[in-house]
């Protein structure tokens, strides 16, 4: 972990936070609790327990495995619908097949993001290649919920295919972190990712004993998730690590730093950091679907039952 890397993050563009920029606080650290997923995969559920007043515009996160396969075990989901949102897969480690009523689809590994805006509804399914199947392996990966707001919750679905090759790779100040832009911007470069929902991603490596201050949207939120790992979080230096997830308050400027020493298969700090603008509306969640209303939820499971979100391709 992970795969998309360099010898030396000092020939990346630098980023650093203006000085004096205020600090986002950390307002709480959580523990992600442990679950299973589709036909048995294991997960972690990022952001169980949290206010979604601190989430929004992001439904939830489950960080899949990390877990090493024996031959005949990866897993993956049946086919399923949704609407009314987006989903965001990562993979850090492994392989992952996608495939979509709306003709969506491609085969996404290491480094790699599949970005399928649901919108008005689709079909979908998730599976390991056949070869992962057989020989086993690791795997290791995210899968990000983001709301759309109500205008464009019915718009038609889309598929994007983020190859790890055209993430943008930035650097601290110092060279002691590597950040992977997916989606979003910061300090004024922008990465691959697409959204209707204004967001910013980034998969950051930090060296043992670096330490890291990014700039962050004002009018975005900011969250951070341990994916390997452990340090700590805010001026304050409030410990966190592997499996937790960081509420930060408001601010210009986020700061992260690594443990002097870690203790994972990852020789560094490994941490995915979130911001969106809110939407601020009412929010209804059940299932595979995420609407504003009781009745658009009920609409939902109508036009489900009745076939309208698409036909299983042959």
């Amino acid at each position: 972990m992970p795969a998309v890397t360099v010898e030396n993050p000092l020939t990346l563009p630098r980023v650093t936070a203006a000085a004096g920029a205020p600090q986002r606080p950390v307002l709480y650290v959580g523990t992600a609790p442990s679950g299973f997923e589709g036909e048995g995969f294991p997960v972690r559920r990022a952001f169980a327990g949290i206010n979604y007043k601190y989430l929004d515009p992001f439904i939830m996160m489950d960080q899949m495995g990390e877990v090493d396969y024996a031959a005949g075990e990866p897993k993956g989901t049946p086919w399923h619908p949704h609407r009314g949102f987006e989903t965001v897969t990562y993979i850090i480690d492994g392989t992952f097949v996608h495939r979509d009523s709306h003709g969506g689809g491609g085969v996404i590994t290491d480094g790699d993001t599949q970005w399928m805006t649901a919108g008005s509804g689709l079909l979908h399914i998730e599976t390991p290649p056949e070869e992962l199947v057989v020989s086993g392996g690791l795997f290791h990966g995210l899968q990000l919920w983001v709301n759309l707001p109500a205008e464009d919750k019915m718009i038609a679905p889309k598929y994007q295919d983020i190859r790890g090759g055209s993430v943008k790779l930035l650097a601290s100040e110092d060279g002691g972190a590597l950040l992977r832009l997916i989606a979003g911007d910061v300090a004024g470069h922008t990465g691959p990712g697409a959204t209707h929902t204004p967001i910013t991603m980034i998969h950051a490596s930090v060296s043992p004993g670096a330490e890291v201050t990014l700039p962050w949207r004002s009018d975005f939120n900011a969250l951070a998730y341990g994916l390997a790992g452990h340090g700590a979080a805010g001026a304050e230096g409030r410990p966190f690590g592997e499996g937790q997830t960081v509420v930060f308050g408001d601010g210009d400027s986020l700061t992260i730093r690594a443990a002097e020493k870690q203790d994972s298969r990852s020789e560094r700090f490994e941490v995915v950091l979130l911001g969106g603008r809110p939407i601020r509306e009412p929010m209804q969640h059940y299932g595979p679907f995420v609407m504003n209303t009781h009745a658009e939820l009920a609409q939902a499971f109508d036009d489900y039952q009745a076939g309208r979100l698409g036909v299983i391709p042959a």
